[in-house]
């Protein structure tokens, strides 16, 4: 089975042509144009600040504005980032709104804003080590390999190189073998560098603890409308169990035991009352088949999400139009969203929208699932509503996108995007 991996030396002599080095090169050469120009700006405000607080601390919206000024000079540097070494680095959010006094006082109090000065000052010294490193590791390798073209016409007849004198066959011969193998080590050194670099930016440019604090914060939210589209569903299961099935299971246990008792005395009477039971009984699990459906359906295990939302337009009262592009299938909780989503608009279109046509359209690209429901009926949907708010509230459970446009007069349209990765 072929795996696609290079043999060792064969990988080695890639990485020397290889853009991922000469990108990392780049990204560390222009690192210290970039880095002497952040440590000169945000120096100059820093000390400008301190030596403006005697001043009736007029120094303190100047500290401010630096740290704003360190906020907006880190997009280009997560931008440069992205391009030249392919490391995405997610900015936290910008610190405050409205009046300048809040702006004021959030930029002073934010951590982000004041790791962004950090890295704006130690991007310097940083690029420059970074600088000398590659530049010699380069040259050097570079120089020991080509020294036999060269070495006859330097002074003294050779190169003097930590108090060697590199004349002789065995010594050039010596040098030349020490280039190679800095030159084939060299990829893997820029390579190095460029990683530790950007695991230094995301550190201090990321969103760092904000942003986990905000998906904390999403994920109790999904967590609780979860909760509560589980409760509201459980209560409709229940709902529809003792209004429907279990009344009519009730009845047909009375109409049982009427016939009998005429079984002995009246068998015409008792044979009608058996074949009304009969008729119950066919309703009965008509409705818990129904009920059933709009749980997870077989049809959805065993054929997948075509099949079952093709039974499920077959059903409505309202002629639907599916088309499903499904390379392969969804997980199966996806599965089941989507078409717990897509019966219950379905549902929706029959109820209230006075519907004469409807179309689902569901599309999967890379990792997402897309369903879209579509109707010609009078619009004015509410997604506010108890329906479209438990139907949002499962799809952000799984980190999914809901959305309804829905205009008086219509078209309404329900939008859901599912994350399947696998």
């Amino acid at each position: 089975m072929t795996t696609g991996r290079r043999p060792g030396p064969v990988a080695v002599l890639h990485a020397l042509v290889s853009a991922r080095t000469w990108l990392a090169f780049v990204h560390l050469i222009a690192g210290f144009g970039v880095g002497l120009v952040t440590f000169t700006v945000l120096l100059t405000f820093l000390v400008t600040s301190v030596s403006l607080m005697p001043v009736f601390l007029a120094g303190i919206p100047m500290l401010a504005g630096t740290l704003w000024v360190s906020l907006w000079m880190a997009y280009p540097e997560r931008s440069r980032f992205a391009v030249m070494l392919g490391t995405d680095i997610p900015a936290p959010p910008l610190p405050g709104s409205g009046s300048w006094l809040r702006r004021l006082w959030a930029a002073l109090s934010s951590g982000a804003a004041w790791r962004s000065v950090l890295y704006g000052l130690i991007r310097f010294p940083l690029s420059t080590l970074q600088f000398v490193l590659v530049t010699v590791v380069w040259s050097l390798a570079l120089v020991l390999i080509t020294a036999p073209a060269y070495v006859w016409a330097l002074p003294g007849g050779g190169a003097h190189i930590a108090g060697h004198l590199i004349r002789y066959p065995g010594a050039l011969i010596t040098g030349v073998l020490a280039g190679l193998v800095l030159l084939l080590a060299a990829p893997a050194l820029t390579r190095w560098m460029a990683a530790g670099d950007a695991a230094v930016a995301r550190g201090l440019l990321g969103s760092g603890r904000e942003e986990l604090t905000a998906r904390i914060g999403e994920l109790e939210t999904s967590r609780a409308k979860v909760m509560d589209a589980a409760e509201l569903e459980r209560m409709r299961i229940e709902r529809d169990l003792h209004d429907g099935a279990q009344q009519r299971l009730v009845s047909l246990a009375m109409e049982l035991g009427r016939a009998k008792a005429k079984f002995g005395t009246d068998p015409e009477a008792a044979a009608e009352i058996v074949s009304q039971a009969h008729d119950q009984a066919k309703e009965a699990l008509a409705e818990l088949r129904n009920l059933v459906r709009g749980v997870h359906p077989p049809v959805l295990s065993d054929r997948g999400l075509d099949a079952a939302l093709s039974g499920l337009a077959a059903l409505s009262p309202v002629p639907v139009t599916v088309s499903v592009e499904l390379p392969s299938r969804p997980p199966a909780a996806i599965e089941a969203i989507a078409y717990f989503v897509v019966a219950e608009a379905l549902t929706n279109i029959a109820k209230h929208a006075h519907a004469h046509h409807a179309r689902i359209l569901v599309v999967r690209v890379d990792d997402q699932l897309s369903v879209e429901v579509t109707d010609d009926g009078v619009g004015g949907a509410d997604p506010a509503g108890q329906g479209l708010s438990g139907l949002a509230a499962r799809v952000a459970g799984v980190d999914g996108q809901f959305r309804v446009t829905s205009p008086t007069g219509g078209p309404t349209t329900l939008e859901v995007t599912l994350p399947c990765g696998s």
